[in-house]
C-alpha cells in the first residue's frame, strides 16, 4: 500500500538521515527501484515527473502500475508516489485525483506572493485527500544555472514566510545545486541550509542529487536535508548497461533483454546512495 511522505521524512529528520526519491521512467523502471529498495529494506520515494507521466500514459497509469507492481512483487518497504515539479494546480490536482499520495508545487518562477498563492490552494486540496506536499522556494536551475556568475540561493524570511503561510509539509529551498550532471563545483551553501531548517522546522529536500560528493550529501543530511531527489546517475548508470549490451551482442533484438541489460547498473546505483543516505535496513 502506498504512503504519503509525511511519516517516513519525520523520522528521517528526528533518525538524521535521509530518504531517496528515484524517478522513474518507466515500468522495467519502476520494477528495478522498487526491487533494489525492498533487497535493500529502505523505504523509497517514486518521483514521476510531468513529462514522465505523459510518457508512460498519464498519471492513473501511472499509479496502477506501481500499485500492480507492488502486490506482484510482494514489496513491504514504505513506497511513497510524488509527483515532481508539478507546474500548476490543476496538474497536482490530477495526480492527487489518480493515486499519487504526494506531491510537488513548483511555482518558485513566481513571484513570492504568486507562489504562496498557488501553494496554499494545492496544499488545501491535497491535506483534505491525505496527501503531502512539497514546495519551493528560490528556483533550482539547470545545468547551466550557478556555474558561472552569482548563485541565487533561497532567502530564510521568505522560507519561513512562505511555510507559514501555505502550510507546507517539505521544503526545497535553492542551495546551490542543479538539475542533471554538474558542469562546475557544487557550490552547496551549508550555512543557509542549516538556518533555513532551525527556523522552518521542516524536513528540507535537496534536487538535483547527481554529481553532488558523498561528503557534501553528510553535511547536507547534518543540515537538514530529509529527502534527496536522484534521477540522472540512474539514466546513466542504465545507459551503460544496454550500450554494453549491444555492443557486445549483436545478434541480441528481444527488448525485454536489452532493456534489462540496465538493471544490475541501476540497483547497483540505487544501493550505494541507499548506504550513502543511511536507509539501509531500516525497515527490516
Amino acid at each position: 500500500m502506498l504512503v504519503n511522505m509525511r511519516e517516513m521524512l519525520n523520522d528521517a529528520k528526528n533518525g538524521g538521515y535521509a530518504v531517496a526519491q528515484l524517478n522513474i521512467n518507466n515500468l522495467e523502471w519502476i520494477k528495478f527501484v522498487l526491487t533494489a529498495c525492498e533487497e535493500s529494506k529502505s523505504p523509497v520515494i517514486l518521483g514521476v515527473s510531468e513529462g514522465a507521466g505523459k510518457y508512460m500514459g498519464g498519471y492513473k497509469n501511472v499509479a496502477d502500475m506501481v500499485n500492480n507492481l507492488m502486490w506482484f512483487l510482494k514489496i513491504t518497504v514504505p513506497v511513497a508516489l510524488h509527483l515532481d515539479h508539478g507546474t500548476s494546480y490543476e496538474s497536482c490536482v490530477g495526480a492527487i485525483d489518480s493515486g499519487f499520495t504526494s506531491v510537488m508545487i513548483d511555482a518558485s518562477k513566481e513571484t513570492l506572493e504568486n507562489n504562496i498563492a498557488i501553494t496554499k490552494r494545492v496544499v488545501d486540496y491535497a491535506h483534505t485527500r491525505g496527501v503531502t506536499v512539497e514546495g519551493e522556494i528560490g528556483h533550482v536551475g539547470g545545468q547551466e544555472d550557478g556555474i558561472s556568475g552569482e548563485i541565487l540561493y533561497a532567502e530564510v524570511d521568505e522560507c519561513v514566510r512562505y511555510c507559514m503561510e501555505t502550510g507546507v509539509d517539505f521544503l526545497a529551498p535553492a542551495l546551490g545545486s542543479v538539475h542533471g550532471p554538474y558542469k562546475g563545483e557544487p557550490k552547496l551553501h551549508f550555512e543557509r541550509m542549516k538556518e533555513i531548517s532551525e527556523k522552518t522546522g521542516l524536513p528540507l529536500v535537496l534536487h538535483g542529487g547527481t554529481g553532488l560528493y558523498d561528503e557534501q550529501v553528510r553535511q547536507a543530511m547534518e543540515c537538514g536535508i530529509c529527502k534527496l531527489n536522484i534521477n540522472t546517475e540512474l539514466q546513466q548508470a542504465w545507459t551503460e548497461g544496454v550500450r554494453n549490451k549491444l555492443n557486445s551482442d549483436s545478434e541480441e533484438y528481444d527488448p525485454r533483454k536489452v532493456i534489462g541489460a540496465g538493471e544490475p547498473n541501476v540497483k547497483d546505483a540505487i544501493k550505494v546512495k541507499l548506504e550513502l543516505l543511511g536507509t539501509t535496513g531500516i525497515n527490516q
